[in-house]
C-alpha cells in the first residue's frame, strides 16, 4: 500500500508546481520518481513505450478529462509534450487502451486516480489558477457513484475496507484480548469492524450489519459478539497497548531532526456523554454544566510546529455524590502521562489549562524534569498584585515564589500579562525563569494549546464510533482506538509532507476523510 503514499506525494508536487506554472510545465519540471508500482508487462515484453511516461500520461488525461483521443491529437500537435513525459514517439490511442487493460494492475489504476484526483481537488479548493484542470465535480461524482448514500461521503466504500486492512496490518498487534485459541473471530477482526465502526460513525449492530454486507456474513462477527469480545479487554492492557503501538508507529520517524529536540506538549481532559443512569457508574464523573454526566479521558499531545500526535492516554476516575471514589488526585493523572509520553520524545514545556493549577501538579512537573506554563486561578494574593499594577500603570509584571509540598520544592515563577482576549490581565505559572521583558511574549506559547481542541474535535467527530453502552470497557475500547486512528492520520500526513519536502505546520496536506485511506506501509519496512 506504500503505492498511495507515493501517488499522494506526487500529487502534492504537481500541485505545487501549479501555483507557479502551467500544467505542461509542471510535468516537464517533474522529477518524482515511481518506485512503489511495478510494469505488468515482463521484461521479455516487447514494449518500448516507458512504464513511467505511460503512468504520467495516464495521471494527465485524469487531470485534464481527455479522452484518448484527445490525448494523442495533443501530443501529435505538440510532440514536446510526449518528450516531456519520456516518449520517443507519439504513441495511438490503442497503445493507452491496451495498457490500461493489460499492462497496469489495480494498484496502478489505484495510483493514477489518487494522484490525479488529488490534483483536481486541490486546485478548485484552493483556488489555484489552472485552466486546463477539470471540474472537480466530474471526478467527486465518479467517486461517489459507488457510495452507500448513508455513510459519511468523505469515506468510499473502497476507502473503508482500505483503511480497516492497513489498520490491522499497522496497528493492531499489541492489542490481545486473551480469548480461547479456538475462538470463531481472531482479534484483528474485531478490530477491522471497530475502526469500519469509527470511520462511518455508528453503533456496534449497525455497523456490524454494514460491515458484514461488505465483506460477508461469515468474516465478521455480530454486534453483540463485538461487544462481549470488546468487554473482554482489559483496561490496563488497553492502555499499555496503546502506548507499544505508539512506540512503533513512532520509530519510522524517530530519525527526524524535529523529534530529537525536546518538544512542546499539552495535556488536557476530554469528555464523552453520558445520558443513562449514574448508580454503579464509578467512571461516569459531573461536568461543568452542572447536569451533565460523562466519561473523562486525559490525553498528551504534542503541539506547535512539531507532527500532532497524542502520546498517552489516561482514563479520569473522579469522585461524585453517586459513588465511593476517593478525590481525584489530578497530579497523579499528570505523573503517568508524562512518565508514558518521555519513553517516546525528549519533552521541553507541558502546557496545561487552569483545571491543572495545582502546586502538586507544579511539583510532579518540576520532579520529572520538565518545564510548565499554566493559568492560574486568581486568589486574593494575585488580586493584590494585580491591584499594585493597576496603581502603577504597568501592563506585565512578574512575581517569584516557591512551592514546597511533600514530593520536594522548587522556585517558580507568577506572570502577569496582558489577557489575549484584549481585555484584564491574564496570570500564569512557571517553573522558568522568565523576565518582565520577555514574559509576555514567553506566554504567547501557550496560545498552542488551541490545537488539542481541534485534536479534540477529529477524534471525536471523525474516528469515534457511536455507543450508548454504560460499560466502562467499552467505552475505553471505542475512545482508545479513535485516538489510534487519529495518530495514524496525522503520522500519514507526516510522511507525505516529508516526501514531498513540505513545510511542517500544523495544518494537514489531506482531510482525515482523504488520508485515513492512507495507512500505508510505509508505517512498517517491508520484510
Amino acid at each position: 500500500m506504500r503505492s498511495l503514499c507515493e501517488a499522494y506525494q506526487l500529487g502534492i508536487t504537481i500541485r505545487n508546481k501549479l501555483k507557479e506554472t502551467d500544467l505542461v510545465t509542471a510535468f516537464e519540471k517533474l522529477d518524482h520518481s515511481i518506485d512503489a508500482i511495478e510494469d505488468g508487462y515482463p521484461a521479455w515484453h516487447p514494449a518500448p513505450l516507458s512504464f513511467r511516461a505511460m503512468v504520467l500520461s495516464f495521471v494527465f488525461m485524469e487531470i485534464t478529462g481527455d479522452s484518448y483521443a484527445n490525448f494523442t491529437r495533443r501530443l501529435t500537435r505538440q510532440p514536446e509534450v510526449a518528450t516531456i513525459l519520456g516518449f520517443s514517439r507519439v504513441p495511438d490511442e490503442s497503445a493507452f487502451s491496451r495498457a490500461w487493460r493489460n499492462r497496469f494492475d489495480d494498484a496502478t489504476h489505484e495510483y493514477i486516480h489518487a494522484a490525479a484526483h488529488f490534483v483536481v481537488k486541490e486546485v478548485h479548493d484552493r483556488s489555484i489558477s489552472a485552466p486546463e484542470v477539470r471540474s472537480k465535480a466530474e471526478i467527486v461524482d465518479n467517486e461517489q457513484e459507488d457510495t452507500d448514500s448513508v455513510e459519511d461521503e468523505s469515506f468510499s466504500q473502497e476507502g473503508i475496507v482500505q483503511t480497516t486492512r492497513l489498520a490491522r496490518d499497522h496497528a493492531f498487534g499489541h492489542f490481545d484480548s486473551d480469548r480461547a485459541p479456538n475462538a470463531s473471530y481472531e482479534d484483528t477482526q474485531f478490530f477491522e469492524l471497530q475502526t469500519f465502526m469509527g470511520m462511518v460513525r455508528c453503533g456496534a449492530t449497525q455497523g456490524a450489519t454494514r460491515f458484514q454486507y461488505r465483506r460477508g456474513e461469515d468474516y465478521s462477527p455480530h454486534g453483540d459478539t463485538h461487544l462481549r469480545t470488546v468487554k473482554q479487554f482489559d483496561p490496563d492492557e488497553l492502555v499499555d497497548g496503546f502506548n507499544e503501538t505508539t512506540d512503533r508507529l513512532l520509530s519510522v520517524i524517530a530519525s527526524e531532526a524535529s523529534f530529537r529536540r525536546p518538544v512542546t506538549a499539552a495535556i488536557d481532559i476530554t469528555t464523552i456523554p453520558y445520558y443513562g443512569d449514574v448508580e454503579g457508574m464509578p467512571m461516569v464523573s459531573g461536568t461543568k454544566d452542572r447536569d451533565g454526566r460523562a466519561f473523562k479521558f486525559a490525553t498528551l499531545s504534542i503541539i506547535g510546529q512539531n507532527i500532532p500526535l497524542v502520546l498517552a492516554v489516561e482514563p479520569v476516575r473522579e469522585s461524585s455524590e453517586w459513588d465511593e471514589n476517593p478525590s481525584n488526585q489530578i497530579h497523579r493523572t499528570v505523573r503517568r502521562l508524562v512518565r508514558r509520553a518521555k519513553e517516546h520524545v525528549p519533552i521541553e514545556t507541558v502546557l496545561c489549562d487552569r483545571e491543572f493549577d495545582s502546586i502538586r501538579v507544579f511539583q510532579t512537573l518540576s520532579n520529572l524534569d520538565v518545564n510548565y506554563l499554566i493559568p492560574k486561578r486568581v486568589s486574593s494574593s494575585e488580586r493584590d498584585v494585580l491591584k499594585q499594577m493597576g496603581e502603577d500603570d504597568q501592563e506585565v509584571a512578574v512575581e517569584s515564589a516557591s512551592v514546597h509540598v511533600e514530593s520536594g520544592s522548587h522556585p517558580m515563577r507568577l506572570l502577569y500579562v496582558p489577557s489575549t482576549s484584549g481585555e484584564g490581565t491574564a496570570v500564569f505559572a512557571t517553573s522558568l525563569r522568565v523576565g518582565p521583558e520577555e514574559a509576555e511574549t514567553f506566554c504567547q506559547r501557550y496560545s498552542r494549546r488551541w490545537q488539542i481542541e481541534s485534536e479534540y474535535k477529529s477524534i471525536k467527530g471523525d474516528f469515534l464510533a457511536k455507543t450508548s453502552s454504560k460499560d466502562y470497557r467499552v467505552r475505553l475500547f471505542y475512545f482508545v482506538f479513535a485516538v489510534l486512528l487519529y495518530n495514524i492520520w496525522r503520522l500519514t500526513d507526516f510522511l507525505l509532507k516529508a516526501g514531498v519536502d513540505g513545510e511542517m505546520d500544523y495544518a494537514p496536506v489531506l482531510t482525515a476523510g482523504e488520508c485515513v485511506e492512507l495507512v500505508a506501509s510505509a508505517l512498517i519496512p517491508h520484510d
